[in-house]
């Protein structure tokens, strides 16, 4: 039996026409299969490989956490040096009422983690969700999460959850003091790359504010510089009570994080103790992997860079008229085109070409990018070249 074949009968799937390549290896933006053949991935794992695959700063912090031990204890009970250092680094970085982290195993955990806190905190039910939002695969996750095609299988879901129109200050009014707290993608991602006014997240935020609702921003995939800044609410000026991070934080390992301050993380502590509890969250491994990649972060991203190649990118690839409109925050991009057929053809053009794009579980009609914030101005030319390419050779 081949490979394909194990992976097809041996691994659940989660669609029926998945990508199939056989990885061998990756480095930098690219990843190569068996037959050595490279692909650019444009996609970054889906907005995860952010400082590019394989980092040598992160191999190094992940062997040497390796060398001493992996995992001791559940979390929160034994003080470890990888745990701490990136919690240091990570609230360093933060405003000062994002000062307490709570670490866990995925963005979704700390979705899940986030939806319990605002409960504990205000002792209210209701919580607050938009239209287009997607915060995760879990029952608590999808319950304030807006695809209605992928919820219905699933219900029953959490009740007292209310969805609002992404933008809309009008619907804002319906915030009340019955609402414990109220989650948004800063940038809502599987929407296809929704950036909401300044003017609407200011709102959002003092509504908040005057009826006691906490706001919940959900950073999982658009944080971690993918929006142009280290954190996208930097580029709105609006400041959440909790952030809720994941894919790239960890430099290309599982890891989820809850930032809140801490005496609101405190209310997990009591009345029941262990409020939330995880065993491997915080690994030292992972927490090693997570630090190092901050630091990257921090010293090797030039954030004008970033804009100023997306915006390249954007430029190039708008020439073409299949392109029925480009949304783009930093390097997040959405590319409209006539169809899901069109799209499909055009991924799968560019996948034999060597360049792996995707596309939206939510809004088919485009294609999405997502590349290595690493990324060279000769390699966004060459990617936009490729899928120029792909467009017209896919042409009916």
């Amino acid at each position: 039996m081949s490979s394909i074949q194990d992976f097809l009968k041996l691994q659940g799937q989660t669609n029926q026409n998945p990508y199939l390549i056989e990885v061998e290896k990756s480095k930098g933006i690219y990843i190569y299969d068996k037959s050595g053949k490279a692909y650019m991935d444009m996609i970054a794992g889906v907005a995860v490989n952010n400082i590019g695959h394989c980092h040598p700063k992160v191999i190094a912090a992940l062997k040497n956490q390796i060398d001493n031990y992996l995992h001791v204890m559940v979390y929160g009970e034994f003080i470890q040096d990888s745990q701490l250092n990136f919690a240091k680094k990570l609230t360093s970085l933060l405003p000062e009422s994002l000062n307490c982290v709570y670490t866990v195993n995925s963005g979704t955990e700390a979705n899940e983690a986030a939806l319990k806190l605002v409960k504990r905190v205000t002792g209210r039910t209701e919580l607050v969700s938009f239209r287009g939002s997607y915060h995760g695969s879990t029952h608590g996750s999808m319950a304030v999460s807006g695809n209605e095609i992928k919820k219905q299988a699933f219900r029953p879901l959490l009740p007292d959850v209310r969805f609002l129109q992404f933008n809309s200050r009008e619907d804002l009014e319906q915030i009340t003091t019955k609402t414990a707290g109220v989650i948004i993608e800063t940038v809502q991602g599987d929407a296809g790359v929704r950036v909401p006014r300044q003017e609407f997240l200011k709102a959002l935020r003092e509504k908040c504010t005057e009826v006691g609702a906490l706001l919940i921003f959900d950073e999982i995939q658009c944080g971690m510089g993918r929006a142009g800044k280290m954190f996208a609410f930097e580029k709105f000026n609006v400041v959440p009570d909790i952030l809720t991070l994941g894919k790239a934080l960890g430099g290309g390992m599982a890891i989820g994080a809850l930032v809140s301050s801490s005496k609101n993380l405190y209310e997990f502590t009591y009345n029941p103790m262990l409020g939330h509890i995880t065993t491997f969250g915080g690994h030292p491994v992972v927490c090693a992997s997570a630090l190092a990649c901050l630091e990257v972060m921090e010293t090797e991203i030039d954030f004008n860079e970033v804009e100023r190649l997306g915006k390249l990118l954007e430029d190039l690839i708008k020439i073409n008229s299949e392109i029925k409109e480009i949304r783009r925050i930093g390097m997040m991009f959405a590319f409209d085109m006539e169809s899901f057929e069109r799209v499909e053809r055009v991924v799968k053009k560019c996948l034999e070409k060597g360049l792996i794009s995707f596309w939206f579980l939510s809004h088919p009609y485009s294609f999405r990018l997502s590349p290595p914030l690493t990324i060279t101005e000769g390699e966004i030319r060459k990617a936009a070249q490729i899928i120029l390419d792909s467009i017209e050779e896919t042409r009916l």
